[in-house]
């Protein structure tokens, strides 16, 4: 990280306002919905209100700044055409505002921004948009585009640090302070570069002094909060990508000296917040924001969490729903632990006979959410388990629990090396798993249902390998290598029939010969 030598940069803070007042954006924007939240206020105990920009028509608030920019150009700006880096949300509020004004457009955008939102430029811009991709982040478009604007004049499209993009972004502010007269205790805003929170801050000091701005970015993408924090902008090395909407290595000079004037406080959410969020949004309104749109919930729930509800509501701004289908697996994988709905633990416990009879004991009528294990050691064997929990407090009980049989346990809840990668690559042969048969089992989801499934499985049998992970749905899908000798199948084929649950032989896969067989 290095810092920035910041150059002035006067924004007077009534003339913002009067730009914000009289921005063009309802040309092609609408007044989004500022709804109650009704399931998040009764678990956070406070009011929780969402200022839903992800209805906007390119599902984002981008195309607010960027069309009041774009709609303020001259004739002779006009003909030469604009240029724009960004990583989606801002292309595509460019894009529109090309096809709408009849202006042409080149949009720089990283080889890293989702293609729902790449193709979404190209689909929304038509003929007037030209879609250049580079670079992995945004400050690498950035480039790009200040190189081509170099050469060919055509007028930079700033995503955020520009007067009347920023102006365009406030009128957000403006709606909130217009649809809840009533007591208002803070807004939480999104952060990358900083124009909506520039620009909602700003206004809500001005009109509403006693109302709280609270900013909200992603740990691996911090500069705002960093920059506040050291007092000058500061350039980060790298940024993570999960949150591609606010990727950005450095703020404007505009935004930072707006937020340094105005922002009550930065907030930090990694990405199982992230991804508890997205879920919360989505059980309360059916609709699946994009990573940086659910930024400001995740940061609302964790100021929710240290501040006794107290006179006003609490708003969190959903900035964008342009959510890659491809990701909504990882959103659901990890949104149980960013809830500290879910702990997950390595337990060892011995290979011997009764050992895994008491592991399951222990667990009792836990709801299980993920199980994987195979055989590798003699003496020994290690599980990876996931198992729901209501509290932190739970999990500290079911560790206790665990170490209480005498069982080896590891916390790895808070390990994101075991949750985004270990968890998938338990397995491979052993030569310890002979006379194994591998079948695959069906069993219907309900709490306990996993466990009284493994109570039913043969004490004379040991199994080998053992694979389960939750997918929401009526049944799960279990697969088991149990080890069997030859001389007992037929014995086993009847306990197959007495078991009571669907069930596959799965004992000559290719896939299993080739890759688990021992």
């Amino acid at each position: 990280m290095t810092a920035a030598v910041d150059a002035p940069a006067p924004l007077d803070d009534h003339d913002l306002l009067r730009r914000a007042q009289a921005a063009r954006v309802y040309d092609v924007a609408r007044e989004s919905a500022l709804e109650p939240a009704p399931l998040l206020t009764a678990r956070l105990g406070h009011a929780v209100l969402l200022k839903r920009e992800d209805q906007q028509p390119v599902f984002s608030f981008k195309l607010r700044g960027a069309y009041n920019h774009m709609v303020q150009l001259d004739p002779a700006q006009r003909a030469r055409g604009v240029i724009a880096a960004s990583a989606g949300n801002h292309a595509q509020g460019v894009a529109l505002a090309a096809a709408k004004l009849g202006i042409h457009a080149t949009i720089v955008m990283p080889v890293t921004a989702p293609r729902v939102k790449v193709d979404a430029v190209r689909r929304i811009g038509g003929a007037m948009v030209q879609v250049v991709l580079t670079g992995d982040s945004y400050s690498d478009a950035q480039a790009e585009a200040a190189r081509r604007q170099a050469i060919d004049g055509k007028t930079f499209v700033h995503p955020f640090d520009d007067r009347d993009v920023i102006a365009g972004q406030a009128t957000v502010g403006l709606e909130i302070l217009r649809q809840h007269r009533g007591p208002l205790h803070a807004v939480f805003v999104p952060v990358g570069g900083g124009g909506l929170l520039a620009g909602v801050a700003a206004c809500i000091k001005l009109l509403r002094p006693e109302v709280k701005v609270i900013g909200v970015q992603a740990q691996d993408s911090d500069a705002m909060a960093r920059s506040l924090e050291t007092g000058q902008r500061v350039l980060l090395d790298q940024v993570g990508l999960f949150a591609d909407g606010t990727a950005v290595k450095q703020v404007g000079a505009l935004t930072f000296a707006l937020c340094r004037r105005h922002v009550d406080a930065m907030l930090r959410v990694d990405t199982d917040e992230v991804c508890a969020a997205i879920r919360d949004v989505y059980e309360g309104t059916r609709s699946v924001p994009e990573p940086a749109g659910a930024l400001a919930l995740a940061g609302l729930k964790q100021y929710a969490a240290s501040h006794p509800a107290g006179d006003g509501a609490l708003v969190a701004i959903v900035s964008g729903a342009n959510m890659n289908f491809d990701r909504l697996r990882f959103v659901a994988e990890r949104a149980e632990v960013g809830e500290q709905r879910e702990a997950v633990f390595a337990v060892t416990i011995p290979e011997e006979r009764g050992s895994f009879r008491r592991f399951c004991a222990t667990l009792g009528q836990h709801s299980i959410t993920e199980f994987n294990y195979r055989i590798g050691d003699a003496q020994a064997a290690h599980i990876f388990v996931g198992v729901q929990i209501a509290s932190h407090d739970e999990r500290e009980t079911l560790a206790a629990a665990f170490h209480a049989q005498g069982f080896g346990v590891l916390d790895l809840t808070d390990d994101e090396l075991a949750k985004l990668h270990l968890r998938h690559m338990i397995g491979g042969r052993s030569p310890l798993a002979h006379d194994e048969l591998l079948y695959r089992f069906d069993f219907p989801e309900r709490p306990g249902a996993l466990v009284r499934f493994l109570g039913h499985l043969h004490p004379d049998w040991n199994i080998s390998l053992f694979h389960y992970r939750s997918q929401g749905a009526d049944y799960g899908s279990i697969l088991v290598g149990i080890q069997v000798p030859a001389d007992e199948r037929p014995l086993f084929r009847q306990f197959l029939h007495t078991l009571g649950y669907p069930y596959g032989d799965e004992s000559e896969n290719p896939a299993y010969r080739l890759l688990l067989r021992g």
